[in-house]
């Protein structure tokens, strides 16, 4: 079964915008679960542009699925990370004033300061997620590095999704397949949307877990969030 991570980014931005509750971003990430999401992403960046660091040990008591934390290893970004415990920690490479992650590792050529952040987070038994390109050799040397799964990276299948979706999807599917036989994890994300996520989850039907946040939430300014998890849902359904 693949597993529905609602990244809620987004609904902090919102909040943000004044110096108010409104959105209260624990009750949304409530009322996502209860409406059957398996699991609720944040990315709390060192600007604090939406996840705040004062929200994570909030949402790490409240939530009662799985808390996924993304973030590019720094110092301050490990020992928070660390001190949440949450159940699984995904590593990006962003910049620090990067406005969203648009490339994956290059895991060949970080392996030794991958493997040392790794080893730290698995000995504190939180499982460990790299957001890699769909690249066969970053998947394996993923494996090496000690990572539990790889997250791979999808706005090139979801730009070109509607020209030619078989192409477009090709290097998921090959990705994929390495990271099957290897025996890592695999999880998918960003601009995954109800257009181009049926048609993904169904080639690549052993994926572990999407993480889905802005075209989730730009969607439930439409349908409602209980609506619209409700149909991300009917997209991973076998």
């Amino acid at each position: 079964m693949t597993r529905l991570s609602v990244n809620i980014n987004k609904v902090a931005t919102i909040r943000n915008a004044r110096d108010e509750n409104n959105p209260d971003l624990v009750h949304f990430a409530l009322t996502c679960e209860k409406a059957g999401a398996q699991g609720i992403t944040i990315h709390p960046r060192p600007d604090e542009r939406h996840i705040r660091r004062s929200d994570v040990p909030l949402l790490r008591e409240a939530i009662a699925t799985e808390l996924n934390i993304e973030g590019y290893p720094s110092e301050d970004f490990i020992n928070l990370v660390v001190a949440t415990k949450p159940e699984q920690v995904t590593l990006v490479p962003d910049a620090p004033g990067q406005l969203t992650s648009n490339h994956g590792w290059d895991v060949m050529a970080n392996s030794a300061k991958l493997s040392e952040i790794i080893k730290r987070f698995k000995d504190a038994g939180i499982r460990v997620s790299l957001f890699v390109d769909p690249d066969p050799n970053q998947v394996l040397e993923a494996k090496l590095a000690g990572a539990d799964r790889v997250e791979l990276y999808t706005k090139s299948y979801a730009d070109n999704y509607a020209k030619n979706r078989e192409h477009a999807i090709a290097p998921f599917v090959d990705a994929s397949t390495v990271a099957k036989v290897c025996g890592i994890g695999l999880n998918a994300g960003h601009d995954l949307s109800l257009e181009n996520l049926k048609y993904f989850h169904d080639t690549i039907p052993w994926i572990d877990e999407v993480s889905i946040g802005h075209a989730l939430i730009c969607d439930a300014l439409y349908l409602g969030i209980d609506a619209t998890v409700k149909a991300y849902l009917d997209c991973l359904s076998d």
